[in-house]
């Protein structure tokens, strides 16, 4: 299928996709209990891609590790803490969604001690994305974007449900899906491998997004809290030979009116994407638009995914987003030891 036969239908089943809230994937995961754990912080580890907080507890009369795991660092700082928050030998009291398979590892939820308590909830990190007072209107599209998600609509698994529930597999998908293990080395999460096109616009609901016009008559830079930066092309250059092919993609754009369409092809072959374990390849092809409304209150966002090699038909998807310049970006690079804790031995 060719993206650029179905624009039409693209722009008119906009209405019929819906936002949802992002976040790193939970499988493995109870996320319909919690246990409470009381203990002595042995290390609490500030790094990317996620903070982890270690406390040591005894169970049956033996000391034990558990690995907590919490946001990034700027969700994190978002919602309140800095990496000063603990330190060894703090006395703690946490509860966390435990892992199914009976490790001391868990999510953790919130964390009380002597003068510091803190919550993991929805409300902190709105708290922690609202400016104080009115907004000013964006007057292009130059800055820093972010999902409104006290407006985004809920699917039961979070990120990982809403591209269950907008993802259509064909046999290849649905087989590749099967033979996936997430909690294992083979899930590129666990060595900071980077989603490529679209997750930078469809994590916005928890990643900022900054959009640099400086150089737009050669090129616009689309960077993402994730330490990704996008070139996209603006001089009238083709995306290169098929067998020249790109982490994040080839991206490659232009203006048509006051929107900016973004062509994005050429992928490398990778896992997991969209971290369900359906993969994307060489076939993969997105087109993403983005126009400032007139008002400049917020920016319509919109792309449409195709991927034959593994999808049976393409994926379209549409988001608003706010301007954000009381937000700063809040980058970190990826720590490979913070990232592969989860992984079974």
């Amino acid at each position: 299928m060719n993206i650029s036969r179905h624009m039409t239908a693209f722009a008119a089943a906009l209405v019929l996709a819906a936002p949802v809230s992002a976040h790193h994937s939970d499988a493995g995961m109870d996320m319909e209990s919690t246990v409470t754990i009381e203990g002595t912080v042995k290390e609490f580890a500030w790094r990317n891609p996620h903070v982890y907080v270690i406390v040591e507890s005894e169970q049956s009369g033996e000391p034990v590790d558990w690995e907590l795991q919490m946001g990034p660092v700027h969700t994190s700082t978002r919602r309140g803490w800095t990496r000063d928050s603990l330190s060894p030998g703090d006395q703690v009291r946490v509860q966390a969604n435990p892992m199914t398979d009976g490790r001391p590892y868990g999510i953790l939820r919130s964390l009380d001690k002597e003068g510091f308590s803190v919550n993991q909830g929805l409300s902190e990190l709105i708290a922690g994305q609202t400016a104080e007072g009115d907004t000013p209107p964006a007057t292009s599209l130059a800055g820093i974007w972010r999902s409104d998600i006290t407006k985004l609509n809920r699917y039961p698994g979070g990120f990982d449900g809403f591209y269950h529930a907008q993802l259509t597999l064909n046999d290849a998908g649905r087989a590749a899906q099967a033979a996936y293990d997430p909690l294992s080395a083979e899930n590129p999460e666990s060595t900071c491998a980077g989603r490529p096109t679209p997750s930078m616009l469809d994590s916005t609901s928890i990643y900022m997004m900054e959009i640099d016009l400086s150089q737009q008559e050669e090129v616009v830079i689309i960077r993402g809290e994730e330490g990704h930066a996008r070139m996209v092309y603006m001089d009238g250059r083709e995306h290169p030979d098929p067998g020249e092919r790109f982490a994040m993609g080839h991206s490659i754009g232009w203006w048509q009116d006051d929107t900016l369409v973004v062509d994005t092809a050429n992928f490398e072959d990778h896992r997991s994407p969209y971290q369900i374990g359906v993969p994307s390849g060489g076939q993969k092809h997105v087109i993403e638009r983005y126009r400032l409304a007139l008002d400049g209150t917020y920016m319509d966002a919109m792309y449409i995914l195709e991927d034959p090699e593994y999808l049976a038909r393409p994926m379209l998807h549409y988001r608003l987003l706010l301007p954000s310049p009381h937000l700063e970006m809040i980058y970190g690079e990826c720590d490979e030891v913070n990232a592969g804790r989860w992984v079974q031995d």
